[in-house]
């Protein structure tokens, strides 16, 4: 393990002593930990009791934080007085704010200045921004540290945020990240512990990798269930189900069978840092307390280069000018005189000197980093031709009669409207069952929710599922489908529902959807020609850039403040065939 200057102890004396009962030798900063109890147990204070030590001993720890308590490590445990002298990136209390897309940053921060730190992911809006932030990070740290190893250890707090056992699809990639880190970061000198209260939903697969856990009070059936899950995996041969509720607060049950070799109840020592996890108390609160002074100007400066090239880098930021300067192309457009028979050509200005410098200036970015090969993917070379095709097009000379037009013909060409067409694809081919006779479902409801499931197979949400179906997922009729469906063993799950192997049997042949372009026009196709259709296409037409509702609107001929407009993005997004907020951009999965 690599010291700082100043460590007071040599590495063979260090022991990282949380308890009277247990001292911990330095080699834990590398391994995997493991605090599970049920809430105001004492499982974050007892990691937190870790932490203090590793910062006595020299070693560095990064913390990642959904809950926005680990700020208390920088008071003293009278909440007014200066604590631990470490940055708080981002939360309500932090030195400095973060944002979704600066994971990577963060990680390039840590690894190159090699600080302890506590990151606050609390005040992400969406689920979404935070497991981006979370797999930009994870990625980064680990591929940084393969090529730098180092002894430094990471606290997850709720980690079932993290490494859920059931992620759904905008966590997948960030499971994978640190599933990856978890198995194979030791070898690079990264260890970690995981905290939950709720042990039942934090992946499997991470949580056996355990060495060493702290099980805290729990009551819950199914956390209990999860531990002993864990014993016996360890192979230990303990009956524990009646003990964890009888565990006092701040006395956790510590087990070790390869690592340390230990089974035993110890009591956490007293911190010396100020306990933000506490629940708070009328009349006592921190939110008022301002944390200790620490030097932040160096760290904004090394920031401000790092942030500029990761928007240069950013897909999705030349992605956002270009739908900028197609904005603009419009507006100008719009100002232009209407032609008339026998007029003149002459210059219209398209776009202003400043603008020309600005978009000279990324390009030209981009290009500098290509040159250092500074990680430029494919999709960011492909931004960099769509701008440079743009700044061909609007440095031509106009004429009066001439336009600056999006681009929405006709690569997917919109399928021929027809009066009261069902958007619900068609019953698909069926076979009989095995013994001959013709399966009970029918042609209805019940067959058309049963297709959807078989088509996504990792299952849908009732709104997901009615929309596919062409029900209301709020209508009696659909509640009596899936109830029915339920009983047969035909479906399985609440939140998420999934086809089961029964029902697949009892469905028969089915029609799967295409892949690639094909996914694309079988949509356009199910859309039947509508607003929802126009929408979708002028997306696809644009991928894989973004588009303003306002550029939106014009291009599907719908007004984008009109109730109708919001009904079929809602559909859309429904249907998985779109994704973001203030711009849409098509789904990538029509393109994969």
């Amino acid at each position: 393990m690599r010291l700082r200057p100043g460590a007071a102890r040599g590495v063979a004396a260090v022991k990282l002593r949380i308890s009277d009962d247990l001292a911990l030798p330095v080699e834990a900063v590398t391994e995997k930990l493991g605090f599970l109890g049920r809430t105001g147990s004492g499982k974050t204070y007892a990691a937190q009791r870790l932490a203090e030590e590793m910062h006595a001993a020299g070693a560095q720890f990064v913390v990642l934080d959904p809950v926005g308590v680990w700020y208390g490590l920088r008071l003293a445990g009278d909440g007014k007085t200066p604590g631990l002298p470490i940055p708080v990136l981002g939360g309500l209390r932090g030195d400095i704010p973060l944002e979704p897309g600066g994971g990577a940053l963060i990680a390039n921060l840590v690894v190159d200045r090699g600080i302890s730190v506590v990151i606050d992911v609390s005040q992400f809006e969406s689920d979404a921004d935070k497991a981006r932030f979370a797999q930009a990070f994870a990625d980064r740290f680990f591929f940084r540290k393969k090529a730098a190893p180092s002894a430094v250890h990471l606290f997850i707090e709720e980690c079932q945020e993290f490494v859920p056992q059931n992620p759904q699809r905008e966590e997948a990639r960030m499971l994978h990240a640190f599933t990856r880190m978890w198995k194979l970061g030791r070898n690079f000198g990264i260890g970690g512990s995981l905290l939950s209260q709720r042990p039942q939903e934090v992946n499997k697969k991470v949580l056996n990798l355990t060495e060493l856990l702290f099980c805290f009070q729990l009551t819950g059936p199914q956390e209990r269930k999860t531990i002993e899950g864990w014993i016996s995996e360890k192979g230990i041969d303990e009956d524990i189900a009646a003990e964890l509720p009888k565990l006092k607060v701040g006395h956790p049950h510590v087990w070790s069978p390869a690592w340390l070799r230990v089974s035993k109840e110890i009591a956490i020592s007293r911190k010396t840092t100020f306990d933000a996890s506490s629940t708070p108390t009328l009349g006592k609160t921190a939110a008022g307390r301002a944390l200790s002074p620490i030097d932040l100007e160096q760290l904004r400066g090394e920031m401000a280069a790092t942030i500029e090239r990761a928007k240069a880098e950013d897909p999705r930021e030349l992605r956002r000018q270009i739908a900028e300067l197609q904005k603009e192309a419009r507006q100008a457009k719009q100002h232009v005189p209407g032609p008339a028979p026998a007029t003149k050509m002459r210059e219209v200005p398209v776009i202003k000197a400043a603008e020309m410098k600005r978009l000279e200036a990324a390009i030209a970015a981009e290009a500098r980093v290509a040159e250092k090969g500074l990680e430029a993917n494919a999709k960011a070379l492909a931004c960099l031709k769509a701008m440079q095709t743009a700044l061909e097009a609007f440095t031509r000379k106009p004429t009066a009669q001439q336009a600056v037009p999006l681009d929405v013909s006709s690569r997917h060409p919109l399928p021929r409207v027809t009066p009261e067409r069902p958007w619900a694809p068609p019953p698909p081919r069926r076979r009989n069952l095995e013994n001959g006779a013709p399966s009970d479902i029918g042609r209805g409801g019940l067959y058309r929710i049963l297709v959807a499931l078989a088509q996504r197979r990792q299952g849908l949400t009732n709104r997901q599922l009615g929309v596919r179906a062409g029900l209301s997922s709020r209508s009696g009729t659909f509640s009596t489908y899936i109830s029915r469906a339920r009983q047969a063993g035909w479906i399985e799950g609440t939140g998420i529902v999934r086809i089961t192997d029964a029902g697949l049997r009892a469905l028969g042949d089915f029609e799967p959807l295409p892949e690639g372009p094909a996914l694309a026009d079988y949509w356009l196709r199910e859309l039947g020609g509508g607003g929802a259709a126009r929408i979708l296409k002028a997306l696809i037409d644009v991928y894989p850039g973004a588009l303003p509702h306002e550029l939106l609107g014009q291009a599907a001929d719908i007004s984008p403040r009109s109730g109708t407009y919001s009904t079929y993005v809602s559909r859309l997004r429904t249907l998985e065939l779109i994704e973001g907020r203030n711009e849409l951009r098509a789904s990538e999965e029509l393109f994969a």
